[in-house]
């Protein structure tokens, strides 16, 4: 397949997995879905905030060593965010504890737009922004697509202009169907759905897809939904149907389930 320019804008942070797993590794949707694009071999660059601390050091170590590009991420004085995370037996994670660190302060700067503005594709984690990046970029030349279901905060989850909207439903057939339906009402391109050991689904209002998960033995599903964006992604720019991208999103996903986090890293211990 072709290489590409992405641009991926929003949050970082670390994972901190609680005994007895005891590991601290770098992670966030914007951090995944870049990482992920980058090891499918397109040319990736990050837009957000690291704190001036040993940890946004190695958020910004860790990307380097992953091929994407870090000149445009900005270090802020404070604290980079983190997660609590524990893991049930089945490899599920429970978020018991979020600190959003200097991630709720990042906003791209003007010189940051006029970079996005010759990507390829721009994908959107999670950010305070009210909806300002997807907005200002609805009139410049990339497609754009957005995880709303990293935040919880209506005020930021807004989709129109949206080329593509990714969302999780959970195992919710009903709500799945309903959310699709949703997007294309507020005038998104393609809306893609995941539901867990459900599959997933996208339309895009004249086609419809759908597909099941790949059989993997679960370690951890920390970054699984963003591993699905990238790999949906790599086979959207690509020209692919919405079927092949699903088929793309969901084995990219199965891979890092057989992992702990995101992506394959090296862990610090707690």
């Amino acid at each position: 397949m072709s290489r590409y320019r992405f641009a991926v804008v929003g949050d970082n942070c670390v994972d901190r997995f609680q005994p007895p797993l005891g590991q601290s590794l770098i992670g966030g949707n914007a951090v995944n879905v870049a990482i992920q694009l980058a090891l499918l071999g397109h040319d990736v660059a990050y837009f957000g905030a690291v704190g001036n601390d040993a940890d946004g050091r190695r958020t910004l170590d860790i990307l380097r060593m992953n091929g994407v590009t870090v000149d445009h991420v900005q270090i802020l004085p404070g604290e980079t965010a983190y997660t609590n995370i524990d893991l049930t037996p089945d490899g599920d994670r429970v978020f018991t504890f979020e600190e959003f660190g200097v991630c709720q302060r990042y906003c791209p700067s003007e010189a940051d737009f006029s970079v996005l503005a010759g990507m390829d594709h721009v994908h959107i984690g999670w950010i305070r922004d009210e909806g300002a990046v997807r907005r200002r970029l609805a009139t410049e030349k990339p497609s754009v697509s957005q995880d709303i279901s990293v935040n919880n905060d209506a005020a930021h989850l807004g989709v129109d202009t949206l080329t593509i909207a990714f969302g999780s439903a959970g195992e919710d057939l009903v709500r799945a169907t309903l959310m699709l339906a949703e997007f294309l009402t507020s005038g998104v391109g393609v809306g893609v759905v995941t539901r867990g050991s459900g599959g997933s689904a996208a339309t895009n209002g004249r086609a419809y897809a759908e597909t099941g998960i790949s059989p993997v033995d679960v370690v951890d599903t920390t970054g699984a939904g963003d591993s699905f964006i990238a790999g949906f992604l790599h086979a959207f720019l690509a020209g692919e149907g919405l079927e092949a991208c699903l088929i793309s999103g969901r084995d990219c996903a199965a891979r890092t389930c057989g992992h702990a986090g995101g992506f394959p890293q090296q862990p610090h211990p707690l």
